[in-house]
């Protein structure tokens, strides 16, 4: 499903969408329906890729969460828990490997130091797995943890999970995890439109968390970027729309918790 939602927001997926039309019309000439197919892909994918629109719809899934502050976590024993979404491991002709965190996960692991320096967490579990068994990037879980280390939390203070594929296979495996801690507060971090959804699969799993959202790493820097058409406001609407079919599905399958 994942897979196929990315696609279909992609350039991959309006070409696609065009060709099948164009097809359809060659086949079919006087066809009105295959003319009314070709318009509102036409339609559709214009409005995908502004950036404007795509922004104003993630917002709506980021109401009344807003950026951390000391004030907003009491005192005691805190673990902070940070959500990878993938690594990039890059490759030489000898097969040599160096793996990085892509530019998502930098501002995750940007925000995470940031909650540590605050609260002088006693703990920062690093979590993500390989999506696919066949994935050729590095778990997020450990490209996360370089990325933290080199930005100064001590390694002895980290812990890596690298076992889950998804949102929901984290919140499952660091759940008991936690406990185990002896936590009093645990601090999530993640890109501002997966807040949503993760808060609820930590709930789900009977774990409270304080939200900690990264800076977007895509936003928008002109005017321009705004309102014209954009692989920017393509890969916004995609990540936008992944969130909101994530929603429906968690709550579908119960993995969503309610307050």
């Amino acid at each position: 499903m994942r897979e196929l939602i990315w696609f279909l927001f992609s350039t991959g997926g309006l070409v696609v969408a065009v060709l099948a039309g164009t097809l359809w019309l060659r086949s079919h000439p006087h066809s009105a329906h295959a003319r009314r197919f070709l318009f509102l892909v036409a339609l559709l994918y214009a409005v995908l890729t502004i950036y404007g629109i795509g922004e104003g719809i993630g917002r709506l899934l980021v109401a009344v969460i807003n950026p951390l502050a000391a004030g907003d976590i009491p005192p005691g024993r805190t673990a902070i828990v940070v959500l990878g979404s993938s690594g990039y491991t890059a490759r030489d002709w000898a097969n040599g490997t160096y793996s990085i965190v892509n530019r998502v996960d930098a501002t995750r692991a940007l925000e995470a130091v940031r909650v540590f320096r605050l609260v002088d967490a006693e703990w920062v579990i690093s979590s993500g797995g390989r999506p696919r068994p066949d994935d050729p990037n590095e778990a997020s879980g450990i490209t996360l943890r370089d990325a933290m280390v080199t930005l100064g939390v001590p390694a002895a203070r980290l812990i890596v999970e690298t076992e889950s594929r998804d949102t929901h296979d984290e919140a499952v495996i660091i759940a008991p995890l936690l406990r185990n801690l002896d936590v009093e507060h645990v601090v999530l971090v993640t890109s501002g439109t997966h807040m949503r959804r993760s808060l609820g699969t930590f709930r789900a799993q009977g774990i409270r968390t304080i939200p900690a959202i990264a800076r977007d790493p895509y936003s928008a820097i002109s005017w321009s970027d705004w309102i014209l058409p954009s692989d920017l406001g393509l890969w916004k609407s995609s990540s936008v729309m992944h969130e909101i079919m994530g929603l429906a599905y968690y709550t579908a399958r119960g993995w969503y918790g309610f307050s």
